[in-house]
């Protein structure tokens, strides 16, 4: 069974490949009592986290050091509802699980097609993550997610114009076998047709298909929470999330 603690497990052995596959760019992860540590290089705390498992165990100053030396903005998840009192409160991060047992298929819509992505379609990417979610071309982030072996990711396209992407991040740490999907983006023009839930539903497969035993994910809206429930997801406690001052 799927409890909220192994999912917050695995969603932090998630972030830690994704220090891990920054090395090179200046990434790094680390432990210290009750908290997991990564950094990706980039100087935003979005992508600088530390996952807190015991609340209690932490030592405030360790943590606060470690990312000072690395000069990198950061932020913490905790679970929901536990008591924090370093840094200020950003906003409660949802989470649903999805055991490989479980998953409801979801067709692919006619005219739609699907494939891994690799690292010479990193610009089809960024530029179809830009246009759905607003903003920059996050080209920093993305590029070693299209070139890394850990990270499977995805090209939705139609008529060959890219429309959709998203990938998931396999881990082996911790909570065992299991994956993090997470930027799953569909252009305006593109929505409605069931392109995301396809999309969601082909890196799932090929996940499973490769020994992962579970996923997790963060939705960012009802609507996209729903599209999860129908491919057999589970809403179960997530963080909130802290960013340091």
């Amino acid at each position: 069974m799927i409890d909220a603690t192994l999912a917050r497990t695995a969603h932090g052995d998630a972030w830690q490949v994704h220090g891990l596959i920054r090395t090179d760019r200046g990434g790094a992860v680390g432990e210290l009592p009750g908290v997991r540590l990564m950094a990706s290089g980039l100087p935003h705390p979005a992508y600088n986290n530390g996952d807190v498992h015991d609340v209690d165990a932490v030592d405030r100053d360790a943590l606060e050091r470690w990312y000072a030396e690395r000069g990198a903005p950061w932020g913490v998840r905790v679970p929901a509802d536990a008591t924090w009192d370093m840094g200020r409160l950003l906003f409660r991060k949802r989470l649903m699980a999805l055991d490989a047992r479980d998953l409801v298929a979801a067709d692919v819509p006619s005219g739609v097609q699907l494939r891994a992505a690799t690292g010479s379609d990193l610009a089809a990417v960024t530029a179809v993550d830009a246009e759905a979610f607003g903003g920059e071309p996050a080209t920093d982030w993305m590029a070693p997610l299209v070139e890394t072996e850990p990270v499977d990711v995805a090209l939705a396209s139609v008529d060959g114009r890219p429309v959709g992407t998203g990938y998931i991040v396999r881990a082996d740490g911790w909570a065992g076998p299991s994956g993090l999907l997470g930027g799953v983006a569909v252009v305006p023009d593109a929505r409605r047709r069931g392109i995301a839930a396809a999309l969601s539903s082909w890196l799932l497969a090929r996940a499973f298909e490769g020994g992962v035993g579970f996923v997790v994910l963060n939705p960012d809206t009802d609507e996209a929470a729903r599209v999860y429930a129908r491919l057999g997801f589970v809403e179960l406690d997530g963080f909130d999330v802290y960013v340091a001052e």
